[in-house]
């Protein structure tokens, strides 16, 4: 298939304006294909050639201003228009289209629950061309006229409103100007519950077999929804600009969410049929406030090319954290959830968790600046790698920077500026930087040349010398970006009622880097505890001085602040991934501290570094068995700690009774239990008991992660899978089985998923999802070392037959992240040479690789080390 360059977008962009798409779809013509009949309305500013993009099954027809076209001149993805004279045309299309399994185009499904079918779209980038006809580029907006025929009994949902005419025929109202990517049609048996907010109809949808569970937090999504939606009309001046706002989950999605105008897709394990914590509910609420950002930034105003994807997801990531944070204040939670504990500071899950992700992405050989260069995004292809760590977490820490020094008030001015000057068009990194600038004297541009268009992370060390009645503080700067941060400052507690562990805030003030070689100076003793970046305003590593350090390690459940503790542990991170601290300290740190943790993401974050990263990758082989009775330790007192749950508690999660045990504290105990367990008997009695003694019930997650884990540990067969499908033919439970078959130790059971995973092509996105989690376990190497060589020829392969969202899989979950050695590097690095690597298989196995040398190189940094504190 051939990709768009930027140089044919800026051509094309050149030579039309695209005015109306009038599309007529028929879903009700069989389960491989459906019918798609488009009429572009278009003008040529001068005489040329372009071309449009089409991905058929079968080219019906195609007429050019009434005269028809030869559709066997259709060369890959493109007809050529050629001698196109200027002024008005009309092109019209008439194509047979193919459904997807791979959540691209769109996409089929079966709910083998009820046998009810649903289809959606997922158009982004290039992906419209598997439904209509399309000048695909961002900057070719127009107007959208959709009409569906659907099977009786099916709803159609679309960017606008919808109503049926007859049986079946549904008309969706036409769209303000939009790109094509932002296109949306879901159409099904949909569950739907519907209200009415600020004048603008509402509404939440999902298939009927998760009705119930849709149901039963609607008024808690509605909630979060209608605050983060008030809160963006304070902040913005542009009103949202569609006729509605329908979020449906949908499933098999690839990513987390769509941000499609009028119709925001999400994936529907959003809709939690078994338990789930604060902290995952907090996640599902940041999603929702992120996607609405888009509406405006995204939507409303558009990137130009590609290299600019940043302007959408940075802005959104930013702002999804924040608004959540101000529109779930107490007064705002009453419409939520009456009387219930508000979500905690989002930015801590942002601190522990997402922050991560950018912090690792731009150590990999494949950084890039938030901000590309135009001409490092020369295609589409190229353009699809950067939706990362980078795009997102570190572009939304970036603005978090640019806030705290611009000021919040002059940083909104701009936005609404660059809202009033761009809305329904397209805008550029040059645009947001210039309407930036006119809210303020400071110089966004040098800012935005040291922020966004250069890579990797700069490091913050803090010196702190004891001068007497005063103490110095100098940080070492390692890098070349400016950065406005909090230090803190924190004592040992002399309140002997909250204990000699407890630390007490001292103080707080803000510090510019660099510090031009002058120390700062502060009256007193030295603290304790010297925290740069305390409220985790910029984005770089941290390092605290040597008795900062240590006070941390001895005390850090004694900090007061949440953030601060997160600041804390990524620091630890950074510094184990550097190997500049042993894995097991950091372990042996979450051992002693996480059993006093009250903040529930944290607790999260840290658990689930110890398990995926030093556990089975930053520890030998030989080291694994102690760590994983580590964890099971640390397990156990979370489990102690949160005993005397009652009913009501489990049924009030996640807002707990004040006073009480939390119980998704509990709950996430229980699955790293799970996880970590290295025999099967107390897994055995929990599943033969239908209940962890204490709490909670087995819920069908909970089911299916110990027979997976019991299947990884050789202690359960087939028979047993089968019968636990039995009780769960849902598509979470068939993907629970795929997992589980994966997982059993022995070679028929590889070989089976094997074939099905690289040879049979008939598995869906999220069953080559199941499949590929469940078959790499770190207990198995012995048994799976024959399939590392086998990998890299079979997903080069598989990645040019499936596509991008396969490869994409297949480089994320089927990659054999276990095999630590100098052997698997090897074996990647040539594959990396192979002309037949996919742009998005090469990406992840780029990363991939670069992961598994990190992990090494702790290793042998560690091997003959006795765990001591720096």
């Amino acid at each position: 298939m051939s990709v768009l360059t930027r140089n044919e977008a800026q051509t094309r962009a050149q030579l039309l304006d695209v005015h109306r798409y009038t599309v007529d779809l028929d879903l009700t013509t069989g389960e491989e294909t459906f019918h798609s009949r488009t009429v572009i309305r278009f003008t040529a500013h001068t005489a040329g050639d372009t071309f449009v993009e089409i991905k058929p099954a079968t080219l019906r027809s195609l007429s050019l201003d009434g005269q028809a076209l030869d559709p066997e001149r259709l060369d890959e993805n493109r007809y050529p228009l050629d001698g196109l004279t200027a002024g008005p045309h009309e092109l019209t299309a008439d194509a047979t289209m193919r459904y997807s399994r791979t959540g691209e185009g769109m996409h089929r499904f079966t709910d083998p629950a009820d046998g009810e079918t649903y289809v959606y779209t997922q158009l982004f980038m290039e992906d419209v061309q598997r439904v209509f006809p399309a000048f695909d580029q961002p900057d070719l907006k127009s107007v959208f006229d959709l009409t569906v025929t659907a099977p009786t009994g099916w709803t159609v949902l679309g960017n606008g409103t919808t109503t049926q005419a007859t049986e079946g025929h549904w008309t969706i109202a036409p769209t303000p100007p939009i790109s094509t990517y932002l296109v949306a049609v879901a159409a099904g048996p949909w569950h739907s519950v519907t209200t009415h907010h600020a004048g603008l109809p509402f509404g939440i949808h999902c298939r009927r077999s998760l009705a119930p569970h849709l149901d039963a937090d609607a008024d808690e999504i509605f909630g979060i929804t209608r605050a983060c939606y008030d809160r963006y009309h304070d902040k913005f001046d542009e009103p949202y600009p569609f006729d509605s706002y329908d979020q449906a989950f949908v499933p098999e999605f690839n990513a987390g969410a769509m941000e499609n105008p009028g119709l925001v897709t999400f994936r529907d394990e959003f809709i939690y049929r078994s338990a789930v914590t604060a902290t995952e509910r907090q996640t599902r609420a940041m999603v929702i406030a992120h996607e609405m950002a888009h509406m405006w930034f995204g939507d409303l105003v558009t990137l130009t090319w590609w290299d600019d994807i940043w302007l959408n997801e940075s802005f959104a990531e930013y702002m999804g954290y924040q608004t959540l944070t101000e529109a779930t204040l107490p007064q705002a939670l009453n419409s939520v959830r009456a009387g219930e504990t508000p979500y905690p500071d989002t930015w801590v899950e942002f601190g522990v968790s997402r922050k991560g992700w950018g912090y690792d992405a731009d150590q990999r050989p494949t950084t890039h600046p938030v901000a590309p260069d135009p001409d490092a995004v020369p295609d589409t292809a190229s353009a699809l790698l950067n939706f990362d760590g980078i795009s997102y977490a570190k572009g939304a820490s970036a603005l978090r920077q640019l806030v705290a020094w611009l000021g919040e008030k002059d940083f909104l001015t701009g936005i609404n500026t660059h809202f009033a000057r761009h809305k329904f068009g397209n805008a550029t990194l040059a645009d947001f930087i210039d309407n930036l600038a006119t809210a303020t004297d400071r110089d966004v541009h040098t800012w935005a040349a040291d922020w966004l268009r250069t890579t990797g992370i700069d490091t913050l060390t803090a010196h702190v010398e004891n001068t007497g009645n005063s103490w110095n503080l100098t940080v070492d700067h390692a890098g070349t970006r400016p950065h406005r941060i909090t230090v803190g400052t924190y004592d040992h507690s002399l309140d002997t009622q909250t204990g000699t562990d407890q630390l007490t805030l001292r103080s707080r003030f803000e510090l510019d880097i660099p510090q031009n070689g002058t120390p700062t100076t502060q009256p007193g003793h030295r603290p304790d505890l010297v925290v740069l970046n305390d409220n985790d305003l910029t984005y770089a590593k941290i390092r605290l001085d040597h008795d900062s350090w240590n006070t941390a390690l001895t005390h850090l459940s004694g900090i007061p602040d949440p953030l601060t503790r997160a600041v804390i542990w990524n620091t630890a991170r950074d510094m184990v991934r550097d190997s500049a601290l042993h894995p097991t300290v950091h372990l042996t740190a979450a051992r002693t501290h996480l059993p006093y943790e009250t903040d529930l993401a944290l607790v999260h974050g840290v658990l689930g570094f110890a398990a995926t990263h030093i556990a089975d990758r930053y520890l030998t082989p030989e080291d694994r068995p102690t760590a994983l009775a580590t964890l099971t330790s640390l397990c156990r007192d979370l489990l102690r700690r949160t005993e005397g749950l009652t009913a009501k508690d489990w049924e009030q999660s996640p807002g707990t009774t004040p006073g009480s045990p939390d119980p998704g504290l509990r709950l996430t105990a229980v699955r790293h239990f799970i996880d970590a367990a290295t025999q099967p008997d107390a897994i055995q009695d929990w599943l033969r008991e239908g209940a962890v003694p204490g709490g909670p019930e087995l819920d069908p997650e909970l089911r299916w992660r110990i027979l997976t884990r019991l299947a990884v540990l050789g202690a359960t067969d087939e028979t047993a899978i089968a019968h636990e499908l039995d009780k769960d033919p849902s598509a979470t439970g068939q993907e629970g089985a795929a997992r589980c078959r994966a997982a059993l130790p022995t070679p028929e059971a590889k070989a089976a998923a094997w074939q099905a995973m690289f040879t049979d092509d008939t598995l869906s996105n999220y069953l080559f999802t199941a499949t590929a989690q469940g078959f790499w376990q770190p207990e198995q190497n012995e048994l799976l070392h024959p399939y590392t060589a086998r990998y890299y020829p079979d997903a080069i392969a598989l990645a040019a037959r499936r596509g991008p969202a396969i490869a994409e899989a297949a480089g994320r979950h089927a990659f054999p992240v276990h095999a630590i050695d100098t052997d698997s590097i090897h074996l990647g690095d040539q594959a990396l040479t192979d002309p037949a690597l996919t742009p998005a298989l090469r990406r992840k196995l780029t990363d991939q690789l670069d992961d598994v040398r990190r992990a090494l190189a702790v290793r042998d940094a560690h091997r003959t080390d006795t765990p001591t504190t720096p």
